[in-house]
């Protein structure tokens, strides 16, 4: 088992970590990923969500075995802050078009994406006007992680009647990571060098803990002899549930986490080590029987 996350060593935070980056404009999301790994000096490195090479802003990056946790960046959403570039005035309704495209969305992916070119649902959370300008406007979109921002703009210069592209574009989130805890590379690179010279309180700051990326999944703990079988492979059995919370929930109740639609959700040990990500079974058996059916193993 790893020491508890607050008392890692500068080795345990490069190989189980992750950094919340601020991706200058330039590189592509993997170009900077090589970076990191190769001033982390770890075996291997994970980013999570595609930035296009000109985008900035916030892109986590996970070190060494903390790449097993790239699927928890597809159970939040993504904030960002774009230009919208009219190819006319801005209309007097702005706000009341921007209003309509709240909510569920279709979305074809672009000719260049990765992903097959299928007409599929994205959920657009908030679409607010910050500043208008002529033919500028400065949004703040909130969405579900896959949403194509680029296409979004276009939809809306349609919308809007004048036609309209995306001008620049900056990530603000992505769930749980904010821009109010971005590390520059120059921040990173200064960081591991201090550490490097026993100076160590700069890359605690920079470089966190895996568990931070886990904090807005459900969370289950279990017990220490729990966490040894799952290290072998064993599901969690409810004998070794100590307890189980949803970070949205506000009731006091440690059983409140709703199987229902089978989350994803993180086990860890008392100590806040965490062990196993997992999908809850539905309707479980809490005397004996499953509780969580595992899909990735952290230790």
């Amino acid at each position: 088992m790893r020491a508890p996350p607050e008392d890692r060593s500068p080795a345990d935070r490069r190989s189980f970590g992750v950094v919340n980056l601020d991706k200058p404009p330039g590189p592509s999301a993997h170009e900077v990923t090589g970076w990191v790994r190769d001033l982390a000096d770890a075996d291997r490195a994970a980013h999570a969500g595609t930035l296009d090479p000109k985008v900035t802003g916030c892109l986590p990056i996970l070190l060494g075995d903390a790449t097993r946790l790239a699927p928890v960046f597809l159970e939040g959403h993504k904030e960002y802050v774009a230009v919208l570039v009219l190819h006319g005035p801005a209309p007097s309704d702005v706000e009341g078009v921007l209003s309509q495209f709240e909510g569920p969305i279709y979305q074809k992916p672009p000719k260049k994406s990765a992903v097959a070119r299928r007409l599929r649902i994205r959920t657009v959370h908030e679409l607010a006007a910050l500043e208008i300008e002529d033919r500028r406007v400065l949004l703040r979109i909130r969405c579900e992680s896959g949403t194509y921002i680029r296409k979004l703009c276009h939809h809306l210069g349609l919308a809007l009647g004048t036609g309209g592209h995306m001008g620049d574009l900056r990530r603000a989130g992505t769930t749980p990571f904010d821009d109010t805890t971005l590390v520059s590379l120059h921040d990173l690179t200064d960081a591991l060098a201090f550490a490097d010279d026993g100076d160590t309180d700069a890359l605690s700051r920079t470089v966190q803990p895996a568990e931070r990326a886990l904090t807005h999944l459900p969370r289950v703990t279990i017990a220490e002899s729990a966490a040894r079988e799952v290290a072998e492979g064993a599901p969690v059995y409810a004998p070794g549930v100590l307890s189980a919370e949803n970070p949205d929930d506000d009731t006091d109740d440690d059983t409140s986490i709703d199987s229902a639609d089978e989350p994803l959700v993180a086990c860890y040990t008392p100590d806040g080590t965490a062990v196993c990500l997992g999908r809850l079974v539905d309707d479980p058996d809490m005397e004996s029987g499953t509780v969580v059916d595992l899909e990735r193993v952290l230790v």
